[in-house]
């Protein structure tokens, strides 16, 4: 089981490299984890964008991408059709959002004509390494889902498994979290909650341990459990944590990222490929992680 970022890093080296294409590439943050990634051979990046920009901050920062597939689309809607195209026709591993708005390269994924579809739910995962918990954490969704009801919140569930499992935990611990850790008629998500933990023991929801309805605390911390009387393989040791709705996953994951000092890593699930997808605020670790993650990801493909 990886543990930790550095551990993923490792992993990815040993897995890749896997291709990875990248619409509008034309960022220095995401070039600068691409180079490092390249070089580590991680991924084989394929550039998508506006070239004269891309060489530009290519030369400034010393990444030599003469070997490198490259194609030169000025807009922002052909370099995510491109991008697309490259993964559903399989000539390339996974996509990348670059200097993109997040709906346009979205749009190109739902393309009914070479997009990327399932019919699954897309949703969010961001994983996080915090010095104060004893492994990786996987939160959903922060991201995609505003408020998603029973059977969307099961599909976002069985998405994340593909990332967990991507980092070889077999049989991973989900915490369903909620504002108590009780049952109650007066709070949807409590109920929903207790309904998700009898699918996960009817077998309808398959592959992981669904415990809840959990505070986070309750999720988190083994001595919170234990002073509530908790008594499931899933308090204090959860794998994935899945919020009630964006407002609650958001505020976790700004709050992880920015008042803990975690790393972290974030992607889409639920397509066909990996969608590897971060934010403008995002550091250059934060992308280079993801990119990993997309890899190991890709590997499990």
């Amino acid at each position: 089981m990886i543990s930790n970022f550095d551990e993923l890093l490792k992993v990815a080296i040993d897995r890749g490299p896997k291709k990875v294409a990248v619409a509008c590439a034309e960022d220095e943050e995401i070039l600068k984890a691409l180079k490092y990634a390249y070089e580590k051979k991680i991924v084989e990046p394929i550039l998508v964008g506006d070239l004269e920009k891309i060489k530009d901050i290519t030369e400034s920062i010393g990444f030599d991408i003469s070997n490198l597939e490259t194609y030169d689309l000025k807009t922002m809607a052909l370099a995510a059709e491109k991008s697309v195209k490259l993964v559903s026709s399989g000539h390339a591993d996974m996509v990348m959002k670059g200097l993109i708005d997040t709906s346009k390269i979205l749009k190109a994924v739902l393309n009914k004509e070479y997009g990327l579809r399932t019919g699954n739910v897309l949703s969010h995962v961001a994983v996080f390494d915090v010095k104060a918990y004893h492994k990786l954490l996987f939160v959903t969704d922060a991201a995609m889902n505003i408020a998603p009801n029973l059977e969307q919140k099961r599909q976002i569930i069985e998405n994340s498994l593909e990332v967990v499992r991507a980092v070889d935990i077999d049989e991973p611990k989900v915490g369903i979290i909620c504002a108590k850790e009780k049952v109650n008629p007066k709070m949807p998500c409590t109920v929903e909650a207790g309904e998700l933990v009898k699918m996960n023991e009817a077998g309808t929801l398959k592959g992981c341990i669904v415990g809840g309805p959990f505070a986070l605390d309750n999720a988190v911390s083994k001595e919170a459990a234990k002073i509530k009387g908790i008594e499931h393989p899933a308090a204090g040791d959860s794998d994935v944590l899945l919020c009630p709705d964006i407002e609650a996953g958001n505020v976790l994951y700004k709050a992880l990222n920015f008042l803990c000092d975690a790393k972290s890593a974030g992607i889409i699930v639920g397509a066909s490929a990996p969608i590897i997808l971060t934010s403008r605020a995002d550091s250059e670790e934060a992308k280079l992680n993801s990119i990993a993650l997309g890899t190991l990801m890709a590997a499990k493909k």
